[in-house]
């Protein structure tokens, strides 16, 4: 199954952060699992980490490189199609990065893993 990883699932997975679920660790290792890490999520890390938000060891880009091409995690840039599917959201949630992440699931006809309980009032399958 074609899977997107939301921006904190990504960083937990590669820092093997204990709050990642059970359930989010057997996605990510299942090898019938196609993962994709958006360039919104990115755009996030780098937003973030620019104000502070988000305290990063040096070398973070080359380890979330390594990590994509390690666990073969294909990245997902941000096409004009998922910013039209945006205008057709309603405001169920307001952070603008993870209503990129659910246009681009809903698109893409994928399954987004993320602890946010509320992505799921969008209508899209959201496994944590």
């Amino acid at each position: 199954m074609k899977t997107l990883l939301d921006t904190h699932a990504l960083l937990w997975l590669i820092t093997g952060d204990e709050r990642l679920s059970e359930t989010a660790k057997k996605t990510f290792l299942d090898q019938e699992n196609s993962l994709f890490f958006s360039a919104a999520s990115f755009w996030e890390i780098c937003i973030k980490k620019s104000l502070g938000k988000l305290s990063l060891k040096s070398g973070w880009i080359e380890a979330i490189q390594d990590e994509m091409k390690i666990n073969a995690i294909q990245w997902l840039p941000v096409e004009m199609l998922h910013c039209a599917e945006l205008t057709k959201l309603p405001f169920y949630h307001r952070d603008p990065f993870d209503r990129m992440l659910i246009a681009q699931a809903m698109v893409e006809d994928m399954l987004l893993l993320s602890r946010d309980s509320r992505l799921s009032d969008y209508g899209i399958t959201r496994i944590w």
